[in-house]
């Protein structure tokens, strides 16, 4: 079968079947990549021989480069096509996730996780583009959806597949499985997937913006992973961070063709979409963060156990967000997104109930159950109101701002946390601070839902629906 036109599929198509599938296991691999290895962690240590610092930084290095550079893998699919830079982070991907597999030490293992967090931020933005190219304008709100809930539900299976696969073989299997899913993608993307790019063609490239905006989020990721320890490399880097965000604003205003057209934030939908997203996304990082140590430290799951356990949230994700995302083309954003949240706050203040002794069916999973809904809701809604509030050659940057405002607002949640509601730094070592510190930031993530609901009732007026 060839490659369809640009526009032209019907998502109950086979090839509109294909066009899903192609993009979002692409997508689906790097969310599957920042949960996944977390359950690892322990085997990573014992095998590499790796001090608990090193295998923070194998963690935060992934979310580093993903984050410094997805607004440049955005632009990059813009003007050089949207399917060839896929392809290019696809391959990138796959090499470093063998490297990951191979690496015979920590710091090898850390520089290969920086480059597949680069492979990462050219796959992310184009897929989510792609999609929204692909399809008629009467199935995209649906393919949106469809995407959202395929793609992320590989990052709501990551406990429970790094646990079978630690279990059932080691380690290194966590990175290894990436190869042959790269491999698939590859040849369906190559065989049904038509190319897209920014309709404005524009004589050079903004080198300079790409750089700048990976220095900022990487001087202030680096600040705020490393900000308990008070040094001065971490005063430095924050600052480094801010001057180099403001150059880059400077940088965007005066180029005749930047990467990131300040324009787009004078679209108040577009404006308060990424405003919400940095609070619901920032509180699901916090609550995917604690809620697996929460129930293996405090409540005594097993790793496995955990992923299990999690599983509920996982399916109804999976069912409910291609329903969620026709329901957005019918009563807009708006709705969807504020009602999620609601109930995202309603799952985190059941979830006060998970501590020593708590029961699985009457603690645990109105929580995870509650979530998933929650979470179906608010994912496609939210990405339909970015992509509806930018003209359609601006897409790509649209799903770049979005993805990198989701990722930083999981580093900042997670970084402010501990010292907000006063967690231990060693956490296995004291159960009970633990709980304590596990309510207040489970109120605290409510707290952010909440504003992201209230972000969303009075900020979108309407969905645009192309």
């Amino acid at each position: 079968m060839s490659v369809a036109t640009s526009g032209a599929l019907r998502l109950s198509s086979p090839a509109g079947r294909w066009v899903m599938i192609a993009t979002a296991l692409g997508a689906g691999l790097v969310l599957l990549e920042t949960t996944v290895v977390n359950v690892a962690l322990p085997a990573v240590g014992e095998d590499l021989d790796a001090s608990l610092s090193g295998l923070q930084w194998a963690v935060n290095a992934f979310t580093l480069t993903l984050s410094g550079f997805i607004l440049l893998g955005g632009a990059l699919g813009d003007r050089f096509g949207r399917r060839r830079i896929y392809l290019v982070g696809l391959a990138w991907f796959a090499v470093a996730s063998l490297l990951c597999g191979a690496a015979p030490n920590v710091a090898w293992l850390i520089g290969a996780r920086a480059l597949q967090g680069i492979g990462g931020a050219l796959l992310v933005p184009g897929s989510l583009a792609l999609v929204q190219e692909a399809f008629r304008s009467g199935d995209r709100a649906r393919a949106v959806g469809a995407w959202s809930g395929l793609s992320g539900v590989a990052g709501a299976a990551g406990p429970l597949v790094g646990g079978w696969l630690v279990d059932v073989a080691s380690w290194r299997a966590a990175f290894y499985v990436n190869v042959p899913i790269a491999l698939v993608v590859a040849v369906l993307l190559i065989r049904y997937v038509p190319e897209s790019r920014a309709a404005e063609q524009t004589r050079g490239f903004d080198l300079a913006g790409g750089l700048l905006a990976a220095a900022g989020l990487g001087g202030a990721t680096y600040a705020l992973t490393e900000a308990s320890s008070a040094s001065w490399p971490v005063v430095v880097s924050a600052v480094a961070g801010v001057a180099a965000f403001g150059a880059f604003i400077q940088v965007e205003r005066r180029r005749r063709a930047p990467m990131l057209p300040l324009e787009l934030f004078s679209s108040r939908e577009f404006s308060a979409a990424n405003l919400a997203s940095f609070c619901v996304y920032g509180a699901v990082a916090g609550l995917f963060f604690l809620l697996p140590i929460q129930l293996q430290v405090a409540v005594g799951y097993t790793p496995l156990g955990t992923g299990l356990a999690l599983l509920p949230a996982t399916v109804l994700v999976l069912l409910l967000s291609a329903r969620a995302g026709a329901l957005t083309a019918k009563i807009g954003s708006r709705t969807l997104v504020s009602a999620g949240s609601l109930c995202c706050v309603a799952a985190l203040l059941l979830a006060l109930r998970i501590a020593p002794g708590a029961g699985y069916l009457l603690d645990v999973l109105p929580t995870v159950a509650l979530i998933g809904v929650g979470i179906a809701m608010i994912t496609p809604a939210i990405s339909t109101a970015v992509l509806g509030a930018v003209p359609e050659q601006r897409v790509g940057i649209a799903s770049a701002v979005n993805n990198g405002v989701a990722r930083i607002a999981g580093l900042v949640v997670v970084a402010a946390l501990p010292a907000l509601s006063g967690l231990p730094q060693v956490l296995t070592r004291d159960p009970a601070a633990l709980d304590r510190g596990f309510a207040v930031s489970m109120l605290i993530c409510a707290c952010l839902f909440l504003t992201g609901g209230v972000i969303t009732w009075f900020g979108i007026r309407r969905i645009s629906s192309r």
